[in-house]
């Protein structure tokens, strides 16, 4: 299920917004320890995601990739393969400095594989981290 996750580019937030939910597509990144996933993302500091965030913790998300459609001769012989994987946990807006940049270099490492990035402080002032501490998650191929 990494190896998936490790080669999905998006992460989609599904949060509660008052009678429906809001469904925001995110850069992300991640640490696996032992049975422990977290996922991390980041935004500008305002806006409608922080907001729903800040109401109530607990969130959705889905993954996706390797998409291809499988033609056949009859419509309903017509498939589609994708790998996917969903989950859900509880997010926390990131205040402490060490653990801000600790999440940002996982989510640079996501897409550059690359760790040692150095943050300004004006850079993290302007941004928001979160992280979603996982509770279930599950994986999908056909």
């Amino acid at each position: 299920m990494l190896e998936i996750m490790k080669q999905c580019d998006i992460c989609r937030l599904g949060l509660q917004d008052d009678e429906s939910v809001y469904i925001v597509p995110l850069n992300f990144g991640f640490k696996a320890d032992n049975e422990e996933l977290t996922l991390y993302f980041h935004g500008f500091v305002k806006g409608k995601k922080i907001e729903l965030i800040k109401k109530n913790k607990l969130a959705g998300f889905e993954m996706d990739r390797k998409h291809e459609i499988v033609k056949a001769k009859i419509a309903c012989d017509y498939s589609f393969l994708y790998q996917s994987i969903i989950g859900k946990g509880n997010l926390f807006i990131i205040e402490d400095k060490d653990e801000k940049i600790d999440a940002l270099q996982y989510l640079m490492e996501h897409y550059t594989q690359k760790n040692d990035w150095q943050f300004s402080e004006n850079e993290l002032n302007k941004i928001v981290v979160i992280k979603m501490n996982v509770t279930q998650w599950s994986c999908k191929e056909h």
